[in-house]
Protein backbone atom coordinates (compact mmCIF):
# COMPACT_ATOMS: atom_id res chain seq x y z
CA UNK A 1 0.00 0.00 0.00
CA UNK A 2 1.46 3.40 -0.70
CA UNK A 3 0.85 6.25 2.39
CA UNK A 4 -0.23 9.23 1.00
CA UNK A 5 2.03 11.88 2.40
CA UNK A 6 1.06 15.52 3.40
CA UNK A 7 -0.44 17.43 5.69
CA UNK A 8 1.92 17.12 8.55
CA UNK A 9 0.63 20.07 10.21
CA UNK A 10 1.66 19.43 14.00
CA UNK A 11 0.87 22.64 15.67
CA UNK A 12 -2.76 21.72 16.32
CA UNK A 13 -2.62 21.73 20.48
CA UNK A 14 -3.05 17.72 21.84
CA UNK A 15 -5.13 20.22 24.98
CA UNK A 16 -8.16 20.29 22.03
CA UNK A 17 -8.25 16.34 22.18
CA UNK A 18 -8.58 16.02 26.13
CA UNK A 19 -4.73 16.28 26.56
CA UNK A 20 -2.80 18.54 29.06
CA UNK A 21 0.06 19.44 27.68
CA UNK A 22 3.29 21.92 28.36
CA UNK A 23 4.67 24.46 25.97
CA UNK A 24 7.03 23.84 23.34
CA UNK A 25 9.89 25.08 25.57
CA UNK A 26 9.38 22.25 28.07
CA UNK A 27 9.76 19.82 26.08
CA UNK A 28 12.21 17.07 25.62
CA UNK A 29 15.05 18.70 24.28
CA UNK A 30 15.85 16.86 20.05
CA UNK A 31 18.76 17.29 18.22
CA UNK A 32 18.22 17.92 14.78
CA UNK A 33 20.57 16.82 12.36
CA UNK A 34 22.83 19.98 12.16
CA UNK A 35 23.32 21.62 8.44
CA UNK A 36 25.67 24.37 9.11
CA UNK A 37 28.11 23.02 11.74
CA UNK A 38 28.60 19.94 9.38
CA UNK A 39 32.48 19.90 9.36
CA UNK A 40 33.44 19.31 5.66
CA UNK A 41 36.59 16.91 5.10
CA UNK A 42 40.27 18.47 5.03
CA UNK A 43 41.32 18.97 1.78
CA UNK A 44 42.27 15.74 -0.13
CA UNK A 45 40.19 13.66 0.75
CA UNK A 46 37.22 12.53 -0.87
CA UNK A 47 33.75 11.56 -0.32
CA UNK A 48 33.04 7.51 -1.60
CA UNK A 49 29.74 6.62 0.96
CA UNK A 50 28.09 6.96 3.25
CA UNK A 51 25.92 4.89 5.62
CA UNK A 52 23.29 6.10 7.48
CA UNK A 53 21.83 4.97 10.97
CA UNK A 54 18.83 7.17 12.47
CA UNK A 55 15.87 5.58 15.16
CA UNK A 56 12.58 6.80 14.65
CA UNK A 57 10.55 9.73 15.03
CA UNK A 58 8.39 10.26 18.19
CA UNK A 59 5.92 7.89 18.65
CA UNK A 60 3.50 6.86 21.42
CA UNK A 61 4.55 5.02 24.11
CA UNK A 62 4.83 0.81 24.02
CA UNK A 63 2.24 0.00 26.77
CA UNK A 64 -0.34 1.90 28.87
CA UNK A 65 1.02 3.40 32.19
CA UNK A 66 0.62 5.87 34.86
CA UNK A 67 -3.16 6.76 33.67
CA UNK A 68 -4.44 7.12 36.66
CA UNK A 69 -4.26 10.21 39.17
CA UNK A 70 -2.19 11.41 40.49
CA UNK A 71 0.23 11.27 37.16
CA UNK A 72 -3.08 11.80 34.39
CA UNK A 73 -0.84 10.41 31.56
CA UNK A 74 -3.43 10.00 28.92
CA UNK A 75 -4.33 6.55 27.83
CA UNK A 76 -5.12 7.29 24.34
CA UNK A 77 -3.08 10.05 22.43
CA UNK A 78 -4.85 11.87 19.39
CA UNK A 79 -1.55 12.64 17.79
CA UNK A 80 -2.17 10.81 14.33
CA UNK A 81 -4.50 12.28 12.32
CA UNK A 82 -1.73 12.33 9.42
CA UNK A 83 -1.35 9.29 6.86
CA UNK A 84 -4.47 7.93 8.06
CA UNK A 85 -6.02 7.81 4.16
CA UNK A 86 -4.31 4.90 2.20
CA UNK A 87 -4.73 3.43 -1.08
CA UNK A 88 -4.72 -0.39 -1.50
CA UNK A 89 -3.29 -2.34 -4.52
CA UNK A 90 -6.18 -4.37 -5.35
CA UNK A 91 -6.18 -4.50 -9.05
CA UNK A 92 -3.18 -6.91 -9.48
CA UNK A 93 -5.36 -9.36 -7.27
CA UNK A 94 -8.22 -9.58 -9.19
CA UNK A 95 -6.96 -8.69 -12.95
CA UNK A 96 -9.23 -5.59 -12.97
CA UNK A 97 -8.92 -2.15 -12.45
CA UNK A 98 -11.12 0.77 -11.62
CA UNK A 99 -12.24 3.97 -13.70
CA UNK A 100 -11.09 6.95 -11.33
CA UNK A 101 -13.08 10.05 -11.28
CA UNK A 102 -10.22 11.77 -13.90
CA UNK A 103 -11.14 8.62 -16.54
CA UNK A 104 -7.94 7.50 -15.70
CA UNK A 105 -7.57 3.66 -14.74
CA UNK A 106 -6.35 3.68 -11.01
CA UNK A 107 -5.75 0.03 -9.74
CA UNK A 108 -6.13 0.82 -6.26
CA UNK A 109 -8.89 1.46 -3.58
CA UNK A 110 -8.73 4.09 -0.97
CA UNK A 111 -9.44 3.75 2.57
CA UNK A 112 -9.08 4.96 5.88
CA UNK A 113 -7.46 3.56 9.12
CA UNK A 114 -8.76 4.23 12.59
CA UNK A 115 -8.33 2.59 16.19
CA UNK A 116 -10.95 0.71 17.58
CA UNK A 117 -11.10 0.50 21.50
CA UNK A 118 -12.77 -2.57 23.42
CA UNK A 119 -16.20 -0.77 24.06
CA UNK A 120 -15.87 -0.26 20.44
CA UNK A 121 -15.99 3.41 19.84
CA UNK A 122 -13.09 4.82 17.72
CA UNK A 123 -11.80 8.43 17.73
CA UNK A 124 -10.58 10.05 14.51
CA UNK A 125 -6.70 10.30 15.13
CA UNK A 126 -5.81 8.24 17.78
CA UNK A 127 -2.75 6.54 18.05
CA UNK A 128 -1.73 3.24 18.49
CA UNK A 129 0.67 2.05 21.00
CA UNK A 130 4.13 2.40 19.98
CA UNK A 131 2.86 4.49 16.72
CA UNK A 132 4.60 6.99 14.94
CA UNK A 133 3.08 10.11 15.86
CA UNK A 134 2.36 13.48 13.58
CA UNK A 135 5.40 14.96 16.08
CA UNK A 136 7.56 12.08 14.73
CA UNK A 137 6.24 11.89 10.81
CA UNK A 138 7.61 15.81 11.00
CA UNK A 139 11.01 15.09 12.79
CA UNK A 140 11.68 12.63 10.34
CA UNK A 141 10.93 14.62 7.35
CA UNK A 142 13.18 17.30 8.50
CA UNK A 143 15.87 14.69 8.89
CA UNK A 144 15.72 13.97 5.54
CA UNK A 145 15.53 17.53 4.45
CA UNK A 146 19.00 18.10 6.17
CA UNK A 147 20.42 15.31 4.67
CA UNK A 148 19.37 16.85 1.79
CA UNK A 149 20.42 20.00 2.45
CA UNK A 150 23.94 18.53 3.71
CA UNK A 151 25.13 15.54 0.77
CA UNK A 152 22.97 17.32 -2.22
CA UNK A 153 22.78 21.11 -1.69
CA UNK A 154 26.26 21.83 0.50
CA UNK A 155 28.55 18.73 -0.38
CA UNK A 156 27.32 18.11 -4.06
CA UNK A 157 28.06 14.41 -3.50
CA UNK A 158 24.38 13.72 -5.19
CA UNK A 159 22.39 14.60 -7.60
CA UNK A 160 19.38 16.94 -7.39
CA UNK A 161 17.24 15.32 -9.11
CA UNK A 162 17.58 11.16 -8.48
CA UNK A 163 17.78 9.26 -11.88
CA UNK A 164 19.77 6.17 -10.67
CA UNK A 165 18.12 4.45 -7.99
CA UNK A 166 20.94 2.52 -7.52
CA UNK A 167 23.11 5.63 -5.65
CA UNK A 168 20.39 4.88 -2.81
CA UNK A 169 19.89 2.01 -0.84
CA UNK A 170 17.04 2.42 2.12
CA UNK A 171 16.39 -0.20 4.84
CA UNK A 172 13.75 -0.42 7.58
CA UNK A 173 12.94 -2.82 10.25
CA UNK A 174 9.98 -4.74 9.91
CA UNK A 175 8.15 -2.34 12.45
CA UNK A 176 5.47 0.37 11.02
CA UNK A 177 7.11 3.40 13.59
CA UNK A 178 10.41 2.64 11.57
CA UNK A 179 8.86 2.06 8.06
CA UNK A 180 6.54 5.27 8.13
CA UNK A 181 9.80 7.21 9.66
CA UNK A 182 11.83 6.03 6.67
CA UNK A 183 9.07 7.07 4.27
CA UNK A 184 8.96 10.96 5.55
CA UNK A 185 12.60 10.68 5.17
CA UNK A 186 12.93 9.67 2.02
CA UNK A 187 10.42 12.33 1.11
CA UNK A 188 12.44 15.30 3.03
CA UNK A 189 15.92 13.58 0.96
CA UNK A 190 14.42 13.02 -2.59
CA UNK A 191 10.46 14.31 -2.53
CA UNK A 192 8.41 13.23 -5.48
CA UNK A 193 9.40 16.35 -7.86
CA UNK A 194 13.24 15.22 -7.25
CA UNK A 195 12.88 11.61 -8.97
CA UNK A 196 13.00 10.94 -12.11
CA UNK A 197 9.75 9.71 -13.84
CA UNK A 198 11.22 6.59 -14.08
CA UNK A 199 12.98 6.51 -10.84
CA UNK A 200 10.71 5.21 -7.73
CA UNK A 201 12.70 4.26 -4.18
CA UNK A 202 12.67 1.53 -3.29
CA UNK A 203 12.22 0.70 0.94
CA UNK A 204 13.97 -2.73 1.96
CA UNK A 205 12.55 -5.18 4.94
CA UNK A 206 14.31 -8.34 5.73
CA UNK A 207 12.60 -11.07 7.61
CA UNK A 208 12.90 -11.60 11.26
CA UNK A 209 15.63 -14.15 11.26
CA UNK A 210 17.72 -12.40 9.07
CA UNK A 211 17.28 -8.96 10.83
CA UNK A 212 20.77 -7.29 11.69
CA UNK A 213 19.82 -3.89 12.32
CA UNK A 214 19.06 -4.85 15.59
CA UNK A 215 20.24 -7.05 18.10
CA UNK A 216 18.38 -10.28 17.01
CA UNK A 217 17.46 -12.15 20.12
CA UNK A 218 14.72 -13.63 17.88
CA UNK A 219 17.24 -15.32 15.40
CA UNK A 220 20.04 -15.88 18.21
CA UNK A 221 18.66 -17.45 21.25
CA UNK A 222 21.95 -17.60 22.51
CA UNK A 223 21.49 -13.66 22.74
CA UNK A 224 18.58 -13.93 24.10
CA UNK A 225 19.77 -15.66 26.93
CA UNK A 226 22.99 -13.22 27.48
CA UNK A 227 20.75 -10.13 27.55
CA UNK A 228 18.45 -11.44 29.88
CA UNK A 229 21.21 -12.33 31.95
CA UNK A 230 22.23 -8.89 31.67
CA UNK A 231 18.68 -7.77 32.81
CA UNK A 232 18.89 -9.62 35.97
CA UNK A 233 22.33 -8.42 36.90
CA UNK A 234 21.30 -4.62 36.02
CA UNK A 235 18.51 -5.26 38.42
CA UNK A 236 20.81 -6.41 40.78
CA UNK A 237 23.15 -3.37 40.70
CA UNK A 238 20.75 -0.59 40.74
CA UNK A 239 17.72 -1.81 42.21
CA UNK A 240 19.23 -0.22 45.57
CA UNK A 241 19.90 2.69 43.69
CA UNK A 242 16.18 3.06 43.10
CA UNK A 243 14.84 2.57 46.68
CA UNK A 244 15.25 6.14 47.94
CA UNK A 245 13.15 7.27 45.16
CA UNK A 246 10.20 5.04 46.07
CA UNK A 247 8.44 7.76 48.66
CA UNK A 248 8.07 10.19 46.04
CA UNK A 249 7.50 8.01 42.56
CA UNK A 250 5.33 4.83 44.11
CA UNK A 251 2.45 7.53 44.24
CA UNK A 252 2.46 7.11 40.47
CA UNK A 253 3.03 3.71 39.42
CA UNK A 254 -0.03 2.36 41.98
CA UNK A 255 2.17 2.28 45.03
CA UNK A 256 4.94 -0.21 43.62
CA UNK A 257 8.66 0.21 44.17
CA UNK A 258 10.45 1.91 41.08
CA UNK A 259 12.53 -1.29 40.11
CA UNK A 260 14.70 -2.09 36.95
CA UNK A 261 12.05 -5.35 37.06
CA UNK A 262 9.28 -3.72 38.42
CA UNK A 263 5.63 -3.78 37.43
CA UNK A 264 5.88 -1.61 35.66
CA UNK A 265 9.55 -1.74 34.89
CA UNK A 266 11.74 1.51 35.27
CA UNK A 267 12.46 1.28 32.00
CA UNK A 268 8.43 1.47 30.85
CA UNK A 269 7.98 4.29 33.32
CA UNK A 270 10.75 6.25 31.54
CA UNK A 271 9.16 5.39 27.96
CA UNK A 272 6.10 6.82 28.69
CA UNK A 273 7.59 9.84 30.39
CA UNK A 274 9.85 10.59 27.49
CA UNK A 275 7.40 9.67 24.88
CA UNK A 276 4.95 12.32 26.78
CA UNK A 277 7.24 15.10 27.44
CA UNK A 278 8.71 14.84 23.89
CA UNK A 279 4.69 15.55 22.78
CA UNK A 280 3.94 19.04 25.27
CA UNK A 281 1.91 16.41 27.73
CA UNK A 282 2.13 17.63 30.95
CA UNK A 283 3.95 14.77 33.35
CA UNK A 284 4.75 14.93 37.47
CA UNK A 285 7.08 17.42 38.63
CA UNK A 286 9.08 14.69 39.86
CA UNK A 287 9.87 13.54 36.57
CA UNK A 288 11.69 16.83 35.28
CA UNK A 289 13.67 17.18 38.76
CA UNK A 290 17.33 16.04 36.74
CA UNK A 291 18.51 14.06 40.20
CA UNK A 292 15.48 11.91 40.31
CA UNK A 293 15.24 11.44 36.75
CA UNK A 294 19.24 10.89 36.38
CA UNK A 295 18.71 8.06 39.06
CA UNK A 296 16.15 6.06 37.04
CA UNK A 297 17.91 6.86 33.86
CA UNK A 298 21.38 5.27 34.72
CA UNK A 299 19.51 2.04 35.58
CA UNK A 300 17.94 2.05 32.31
CA UNK A 301 20.77 2.40 30.31
CA UNK A 302 22.78 -0.31 32.18
CA UNK A 303 19.91 -2.89 31.88
CA UNK A 304 19.41 -1.66 28.43
CA UNK A 305 22.37 -0.05 26.26
CA UNK A 306 25.68 -0.40 28.43
CA UNK A 307 28.63 -2.10 27.31
CA UNK A 308 28.51 -5.66 27.73
CA UNK A 309 30.79 -8.50 26.36
CA UNK A 310 32.77 -9.23 23.39
CA UNK A 311 30.77 -12.51 22.89
CA UNK A 312 27.55 -10.09 22.80
CA UNK A 313 28.57 -7.50 20.74
CA UNK A 314 29.95 -10.63 18.14
CA UNK A 315 26.30 -11.67 18.20
CA UNK A 316 24.15 -8.29 18.55
CA UNK A 317 26.33 -5.93 16.23
CA UNK A 318 29.23 -8.06 14.35
CA UNK A 319 26.87 -8.80 11.18
CA UNK A 320 25.40 -5.33 10.88
CA UNK A 321 29.18 -3.97 11.11
CA UNK A 322 29.99 -6.25 8.51
CA UNK A 323 27.57 -5.26 6.17
CA UNK A 324 29.00 -1.59 6.09
CA UNK A 325 32.43 -3.12 5.61
CA UNK A 326 31.53 -5.41 2.81
CA UNK A 327 29.69 -2.20 1.03
CA UNK A 328 32.89 -0.01 1.60
CA UNK A 329 34.98 -2.35 -0.04
CA UNK A 330 32.84 -3.16 -2.69
CA UNK A 331 32.87 0.45 -3.54
CA UNK A 332 36.59 0.50 -3.37
CA UNK A 333 37.27 -2.35 -5.42
CA UNK A 334 34.61 -0.86 -8.02
CA UNK A 335 34.69 2.49 -7.60
CA UNK A 336 32.50 4.44 -11.34
CA UNK A 337 30.78 0.45 -11.80
CA UNK A 338 29.46 0.71 -8.13
CA UNK A 339 26.79 3.53 -8.18
CA UNK A 340 26.13 3.08 -4.52
CA UNK A 341 26.58 6.15 -2.42
CA UNK A 342 23.86 6.55 0.22
CA UNK A 343 22.37 4.08 2.61
CA UNK A 344 19.73 4.41 5.09
CA UNK A 345 18.57 2.96 7.63
CA UNK A 346 15.49 3.05 10.13
CA UNK A 347 15.77 1.92 13.25
CA UNK A 348 15.82 1.77 17.33
CA UNK A 349 17.34 3.41 20.14
CA UNK A 350 19.16 0.08 21.20
CA UNK A 351 20.65 -0.27 17.18
CA UNK A 352 22.44 3.25 18.42
CA UNK A 353 23.20 2.51 21.65
CA UNK A 354 24.98 -1.00 20.65
CA UNK A 355 26.80 0.37 17.74
CA UNK A 356 28.29 3.32 19.72
CA UNK A 357 29.30 0.88 22.52
CA UNK A 358 30.46 -1.73 20.28
CA UNK A 359 33.22 0.80 18.89
CA UNK A 360 33.32 2.15 22.39
CA UNK A 361 32.18 6.02 22.07
CA UNK A 362 28.53 5.02 23.82
CA UNK A 363 28.03 8.45 25.92
CA UNK A 364 25.65 6.17 28.42
CA UNK A 365 22.09 8.63 27.29
CA UNK A 366 19.25 7.08 25.90
CA UNK A 367 19.33 8.08 22.26
CA UNK A 368 16.49 10.61 20.88
CA UNK A 369 14.27 9.85 19.01
CA UNK A 370 15.51 10.77 14.99
CA UNK A 371 19.31 10.42 16.42
CA UNK A 372 21.55 9.46 13.86
CA UNK A 373 25.07 7.58 13.58
CA UNK A 374 26.60 8.21 9.74
CA UNK A 375 29.95 6.17 9.09
CA UNK A 376 31.38 8.25 5.91
CA UNK A 377 34.08 7.00 4.01
CA UNK A 378 36.45 8.63 2.41
CA UNK A 379 39.62 8.28 0.10
CA UNK A 380 42.74 10.03 -0.38
CA UNK A 381 45.78 9.41 -2.75
CA UNK A 382 49.27 8.82 -1.13
CA UNK A 383 51.40 11.66 -0.87
CA UNK A 384 54.52 11.65 -3.20
CA UNK A 385 57.65 11.99 -1.02
CA UNK A 386 59.50 15.40 -2.25
CA UNK A 387 62.92 13.97 -4.00
CA UNK A 388 65.40 14.82 -6.77
CA UNK A 389 64.72 15.68 -9.93
CA UNK A 390 65.29 12.39 -11.50
CA UNK A 391 63.49 11.00 -8.84
CA UNK A 392 60.34 13.00 -10.05
CA UNK A 393 60.91 12.25 -13.63
CA UNK A 394 61.30 8.28 -13.24
CA UNK A 395 57.81 8.66 -10.66
CA UNK A 396 56.18 10.36 -13.60
CA UNK A 397 57.14 8.10 -16.19
CA UNK A 398 55.74 4.95 -14.32
CA UNK A 399 52.40 3.60 -15.56
CA UNK A 400 51.53 2.27 -12.00
CA UNK A 401 49.07 4.87 -9.85
CA UNK A 402 50.25 6.08 -6.35
CA UNK A 403 47.79 3.79 -3.83
CA UNK A 404 44.80 5.59 -2.64
CA UNK A 405 44.53 5.72 1.30
CA UNK A 406 41.23 4.99 2.75
CA UNK A 407 39.25 6.38 5.79
CA UNK A 408 36.08 6.19 8.10
CA UNK A 409 34.73 8.84 9.83
CA UNK A 410 32.06 7.98 12.44
CA UNK A 411 29.72 10.81 13.39
CA UNK A 412 26.87 10.63 16.34
CA UNK A 413 24.31 13.57 17.30
CA UNK A 414 26.47 15.85 14.87
CA UNK A 415 29.48 15.48 16.59
CA UNK A 416 33.18 13.45 15.02
CA UNK A 417 33.59 10.04 17.25
CA UNK A 418 37.12 9.94 17.95
CA UNK A 419 37.18 6.15 17.78
CA UNK A 420 39.92 3.92 20.47
CA UNK A 421 40.48 1.84 17.98
CA UNK A 422 42.23 4.06 15.81
CA UNK A 423 44.60 6.33 18.44
CA UNK A 424 47.52 4.87 17.70
CA UNK A 425 49.65 6.60 15.12
CA UNK A 426 49.07 5.69 11.70
CA UNK A 427 46.08 4.12 12.37
CA UNK A 428 44.28 7.56 11.53
CA UNK A 429 44.57 10.82 9.63
CA UNK A 430 47.48 12.81 10.55
CA UNK A 431 46.49 15.81 12.82
CA UNK A 432 42.35 14.31 12.31
CA UNK A 433 42.20 11.31 14.79
CA UNK A 434 38.32 11.41 13.64
CA UNK A 435 39.14 9.70 10.47
CA UNK A 436 39.97 6.19 11.13
CA UNK A 437 41.74 4.20 8.44
CA UNK A 438 39.69 1.47 6.55
CA UNK A 439 42.47 -0.84 7.62
CA UNK A 440 42.04 -0.58 10.70
CA UNK A 441 37.97 -0.13 11.02
CA UNK A 442 37.97 -3.56 9.18
CA UNK A 443 40.38 -5.13 11.32
CA UNK A 444 37.83 -4.50 14.29
CA UNK A 445 35.23 -5.66 12.02
CA UNK A 446 36.75 -8.90 11.46
CA UNK A 447 37.31 -9.72 15.00
CA UNK A 448 33.58 -9.06 15.42
CA UNK A 449 32.51 -11.44 13.06
CA UNK A 450 30.37 -14.62 13.99
CA UNK A 451 32.55 -17.60 12.23
CA UNK A 452 29.95 -19.94 12.65
CA UNK A 453 26.37 -18.02 13.07
CA UNK A 454 24.41 -21.09 14.07
CA UNK A 455 26.65 -22.17 16.16
CA UNK A 456 27.68 -19.34 18.35
CA UNK A 457 23.90 -18.60 18.45
CA UNK A 458 23.22 -22.11 20.57
CA UNK A 459 21.84 -21.31 23.90
CA UNK A 460 25.52 -22.67 25.24
CA UNK A 461 27.26 -20.44 22.70
CA UNK A 462 30.34 -21.85 21.09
Amino acid sequence: MTVTIGGLGVTASAAANGQTTTSNAQRLPQIPLDVEQYPVAPCGLELKQVHVFVRHGERTPVGVRMRDPPASIPEHWMMCKAARNFRAAVAGLTGLSEEGANGSLDGSMPFTKRVERMDGTSIEGECLLGELTDVGRKSTYNYGQALRRIYIEKLGFLPDTLRNGNEVYLRSTNMPRTIESLQQIIHGFYPTSKCDVNVTPTLFVRNGKDENLIGNAYGCKRLEVLLAGFAQAAAGAYNKTLEPLDKIISKYIGGNPIRVDGKPRASGVMDTIRAAIAHGIKVPPEFRDKSVVDVIEQAVVAEWFSDKTEEVRRLGVGRLLVDVSQKMQAKIDRDVDDPLKILVHSTHDTSLAAICATLDVFDDNWPAFTASITFELFTKREEQNQGSYLQTVLQSLTSYPRPRLHYVRMRYQNKDMVLPLCAAEGDHLPGSPEFCTLKVFQDRVKALTPEDWDLECSPSGR
